[in-house]
């Protein structure tokens, strides 16, 4: 049971933002308070000097803290207070730099393709500057024998492969995830956009990553997990498919609100529990809807989540407060919101 400590207003299917000080002078949403909780409180107990920024909701109980804020400020901070790094594990979703106007097609509707001013691109000088910019600080915040995983589009994605070997990461794999269901193409001047791609690398080429292989050769059906998700293969007898089709997330996932670019919760666990220990600390820069929480959670990790936009802050608060009811009782009461 969670003890119960602070009511937490919410409703059935509308998220509740979160309150927080952000005011021109304090775009990041820091707490300047006196009564400010320690970024060490994630971590350990030696009880150090408290760091200046506090989680819009948190409970240590079950490790999870989530933040409100620009990632590559609150990574800078978190790096100064761990120069030797303090995650096992980063999943990043940048921004695809798709909103440029666009049409796709959605529930049979054309749709815009523009998600937000986030999205927009720059020009692709300024998008790998970026993209430099926030796995710079990925791997300062990373343990030595840390990964991380980024996924992406062909818009984006080598950009971010190509910072990788720049910044000195080690490339381990590029996952293809097929999604069973994609958007035509309207235009019918293109192949139909199927796939994502997501690349694994390690924090340097002196890293030694976990990897739970005996697990993920389980879940393919006793033989070696390809990259390939799921692997097909239909003209083979003997050739085992796949035990765990990724599918787009489905609508229990979007009760309290959606994201343009949600991942489903079975992608992130198959990442998580391929690549990270039990109690390990994981964190997303780019939360979004707070499907890395949910899944982190629901795995016995534990999870940091730190997201621009407050709307996403409440969808994934509600997201994370619903996953932990379900997993330790109705009646478990919300943990402490600051």
């Amino acid at each position: 049971m969670v003890k119960p400590r602070v009511k937490h207003p919410r409703t059935k299917h509308k998220s509740v933002a979160p309150k927080f000080p952000v005011s021109e002078d304090n775009p990041l949403g820091i707490d300047t308070s006196p009564e400010v909780i320690e970024l060490e409180s994630f971590v350990a107990s030696d009880a150090p000097p408290p760091t200046q920024f506090t989680p819009v909701w948190q409970d240590p109980e079950h490790g999870v803290w989530l933040y409100r804020g620009n990632c590559l400020s609150i990574m800078d901070r978190i790096a100064e207070r761990y120069p030797d790094g303090v995650f096992d594990m980063i999943f990043a979703d940048p921004p695809y730099f798709l909103s440029n106007g666009g049409i796709t097609c959605h529930a049979g509707r054309m749709v815009s393709v523009n998600k937000g001013e986030w999205d927009k691109s720059r020009g692709p000088e300024e998008n790998h500057n970026f993209n430099r910019e926030w796995l710079a600080r990925c791997q300062k915040v990373l343990k030595p024998d840390g990964t991380i995983w980024v996924s992406g589009t062909a818009h984006a994605i080598h950009s971010v492969g190509f910072a990788m070997q720049q910044l000195g990461f080690k490339l381990l794999n590029d996952i293809t995830w097929v999604k069973p269901n994609p958007p035509p193409n309207l235009s019918c001047r293109y192949f139909t956009h199927t796939t994502e791609t997501i690349i694994w690398a390690a924090k340097s080429a002196k890293s030694k990553h976990y990897f739970d292989y005996k697990l993920m050769r389980q879940t393919a059906g006793g033989r070696q997990m390809k990259s390939l998700w799921p692997d097909y293969c239909h003209t083979n007898e003997e050739c085992v498919p796949d035990s765990m089709e990724i599918m787009p997330p489905a609508n229990g996932e979007k009760v309290h609100g959606k994201h343009p670019t949600q991942k489903p919760v079975a992608l992130l666990e198959r990442i998580i529990l391929a690549s990270t220990e039990p109690k390990a600390l994981i964190l997303d820069p780019f939360m979004g809807s707070g499907t890395t929480g949910v899944a982190a959670l629901a795995d016995g990790r534990r999870f940091v989540g730190v997201e621009l936009q407050e709307d996403y802050v409440a969808v994934a608060t509600n997201r994370i407060l619903d996953s932990l009811k379900q997993s330790h009782g109705l009646f478990a009461a919300p943990a402490e919101r600051h």
